[in-house]
């Protein structure tokens, strides 16, 4: 019963399952969908069982990831509740529900892992943060958690009350960087630069550019301003963005995407 259960199987679900599969095998991962043509599709491409009921998944699954939609979480959590226990360790992604939203439905005792991936999944470059409930894990439990969302990128462990913001800072911030490299191509298209060496100008920019804060550990203002010479063009560039707000319009993204967060869990 240490196998890995997917409850849900849409667009994160799929990003965080292919590393997770390469992980643990193909052997130890299962999942459940709604649509047994998904299922039935999905398994062929992976390698991977299904399971046509909950029932049955949580019978061979000790860690159930719940990748499923906010809105049909209850009715998940009321279906699922009957068919766990103390052995099981529920792993919940959902925006805005909390490890005592879960535990209200399944029961105290039941252990929650409250976690927050990105879809740079698929390409093994997430970025998850993870909080326990208060009760028991092992040595093993606590390592085959980080070891699940690892094996799609990175992880850290964090407290419960900073997980709405996490939602906007990593977890939904993969959507302001498209649109980042979607405006800098069409200015590069707009001054003559073919569409796809446009995207490729300005998605290898972003990449390295945050490979260099993760790896120099610099201070991005201290990159910044090396890139920044006196008198010089970039300069002149930051400070048209900072004229129109740019810093301020990440920000009050953030903050929206916070206030969504908490509006989710007073609606549960």
């Amino acid at each position: 019963m240490n196998k890995i259960g997917f409850i849900g199987m849409g667009n994160m679900g799929r990003a965080m399952s292919k590393g997770i599969i390469n992980e643990f095998g193909k052997d130890n991962v299962l999942f459940k969908e709604a649509s047994l043509e998904m299922m039935e599709q999905f398994s062929r491409e992976t390698g991977i069982m299904y399971k046509e009921n909950v029932a049955d998944l949580a019978k061979e699954s000790k860690y159930i990831i719940l990748a499923v939609k906010p809105q049909v979480y209850q009715a998940v959590l009321e279906e699922l509740k009957q068919f766990v226990d103390q052995k099981h360790i529920i792993i919940s992604i959902a925006p805005g529900i909390s490890i005592n939203d879960v535990k209200n439905i399944l029961g105290t005792s039941i252990r929650v892992v409250r976690a927050m991936p990105n879809t740079p999944a698929m390409v093994a470059e997430g970025m998850s943060a993870l909080c326990f409930s208060n009760d028991e894990y092992s040595n093993v439990d606590k390592d085959t958690i980080e070891r699940i969302f690892n094996s799609f990128g990175k992880s850290v462990i964090l407290d419960e009350k900073l997980m709405n913001a996490v939602v906007g800072i990593s977890g939904s911030s993969p959507a302001y960087v498209y649109i980042f490299i979607e405006a800098l191509a069409d200015a590069a298209v707009k001054y003559g630069i073919p569409r796809d060496l446009a995207y490729t100008l300005a998605a290898q920019s972003v990449l390295g550019s945050a490979k260099m804060v993760l790896e120099t550990k610099e201070h991005p203002g201290k990159l910044k301003d090396q890139v920044c010479s006196p008198g010089g063009t970039t300069i002149a560039a930051v400070a048209t963005l900072e004229e129109t707000g740019f810093r301020s319009s990440i920000i009050k993204a953030v903050d929206s995407c916070y206030d969504k967060c908490v509006s989710v869990g007073e609606r549960k």
